[in-house]
């Protein structure tokens, strides 16, 4: 189904959530700048809310979070986060609509379901919330019965749950044990209580995990009826994630095992039902998402593939960052400093990056191929590009159709961010910066 060209993934690759990428940001923006965007935001606006605390802290993460196990810091950060919402929403204008907003983090579940309708009742007061789309990320392990009447309330209908893996023996080489009966508990919960599209989150490449125990959890998977699964490659990078120190980087698959776990994952779900949405996300038919890909409607942000169409994002909370059309900022990544900018009634303007009209050239032909798999190309994009493209069209990896129309074919799946990646002006080639290709 997927031929394998190892020297072709060997290159560490962007995600390619935005572009350019986090890793071309810089301090040169200021809150003054930040101010300005949201300030001429129109029409409909999303929402990321960022929780940057989890009751237990897994190995492999590599997300901003920490222990929430400090009542006072987490309750500082909370007043902090509301005085952000209460100046966005003095700087949004009139006739702006929240359409969306996703709960992200860490675990939003970290902090107390009081804490939770606190929060909520802050973007209700000073925002202007447009019978928004809701959906949260959750740590099944930390997710009580109290929890149904919160989401009930907030007319939350999206929520995400990372399992990883189902394997118990995998869960013990990564710190994320959480028995089948959790699972059983949190699925449940969530369906009474109005969700109505469930995603898993899941990997493959952990240490010492077999083709088995990943057709083990996907069948699972299926069998829990998630509407979407998110199937990601884990990233062994323990000199940047001190954490990873503690799960053993010898027992790990090489990459010919990796691309065989993407690949047979891939032909897995799609046996049973699921729709492939870009390249490592999976949806039912009748989930917004799969009808964004039979629609052509689906878009890529900070959340990875999605169905939102809003041009502008506003990330609120610590290393929260946001979109707009000329501009990508983000937010103090430091929860401290980002307290005490917050304490002086300033945005927490962190580092980010100005769009400039190449880019936006640029982004839209990356977000095309990873998102439709073809892309109408500007001659002088495709001329840059093509040293870079030759690769991977002489194996019949891309195609030129035409004089501008450079299509990725259903087989060459696995080697879209790469092949996206040759309009990337910005790339680095450090492994250290980015994950691997597959």
């Amino acid at each position: 189904m997927w031929p394998y060209h190892p020297d072709l993934l060997a290159t560490p690759v962007p995600r390619y959530t935005s572009f350019p990428t986090a890793a071309e940001f810089g301090p040169d923006i200021t809150p003054e700048r930040q101010a300005a965007a949201i300030s001429t935001a129109t029409g409909d606006v999303s929402l990321y809310v960022h929780i940057p605390f989890c009751e237990k802290i897994c190995w492999y993460c590599g997300c901003n979070t920490s222990a929430a196990n400090r009542s006072q810091r987490l309750a500082s950060y909370l007043d902090s986060l509301h005085r952000e919402i209460a100046l966005v929403g003095q700087l949004l204008p009139a006739g702006t609509r929240v359409a969306r907003i996703a709960f992200g983090g860490g675990s939003p579940n970290a902090i107390s379901p009081v804490d939770f309708v606190r929060l909520f009742q802050q973007l209700v007061l000073h925002l202007p919330l447009n019978n928004p789309l809701v959906s949260v990320e959750l740590d099944p392990r930390s997710l009580g019965a109290e929890w149904e009447g919160v989401f009930g309330a907030v007319g939350a209908t999206h929520a995400s749950l990372g399992v990883q893996t189902f394997a118990p023996h995998l869960q013990e080489a990564i710190g994320r044990v959480q028995p089948r009966e959790t699972i059983d508990a949190a699925v449940a919960m969530l369906r009474r209580a109005g969700i109505t599209s469930l995603n898993f989150d899941l990997m493959y490449g952990l240490p010492g995990q077999t083709m088995a125990d990943l057709d083990e959890t996907l069948d699972l998977a299926a069998q829990y009826g998630a509407d979407r699964i998110a199937l990601f490659g884990y990233a062994h990078v323990p000199h940047l994630l001190p954490r990873q120190r503690r799960i053993d980087g010898s027992n790990l698959p090489d990459g010919q095992m990796r691309f065989a776990m993407a690949r047979d994952g891939h032909k897995h779900l799609l046996g049973k039902g699921y729709k492939p949405v870009g390249f490592d996300h999976f949806a039912l038919p009748g989930d917004p998402m799969a009808r964004a890909v039979k629609d052509g409607t689906l878009r890529r942000n900070f959340q990875g593939f999605t169905d939102d169409q809003a041009q502008v994002l506003i990330g609120l909370g610590a290393s929260s960052i946001s979109s707009f059309p000329d501009l990508l900022v983000q937010n103090e990544k430091n929860s401290g400093r980002y307290r005490m900018i917050l304490s002086q009634s300033q945005l927490p303007t962190g580092h980010g990056k100005e769009r400039s009209v190449d880019d936006r050239r640029r982004g839209a032909v990356i977000e095309e191929l990873l998102c439709r798999g073809r892309a109408r190309v500007a001659a002088d994009l495709l001329a840059d590009a093509m040293p870079r493209l030759v690769p991977y069209l002489e194996p019949g990896l891309a195609l030129i159709e035409g004089q501008c129309m450079l299509v990725i074919p259903p087989h060459a799946l696995p080697y879209a961010r790469s092949i996206a990646a040759a309009f990337d002006p910005y790339r680095q080639q450090s492994p250290r910066r980015f994950s691997s290709a597959i």
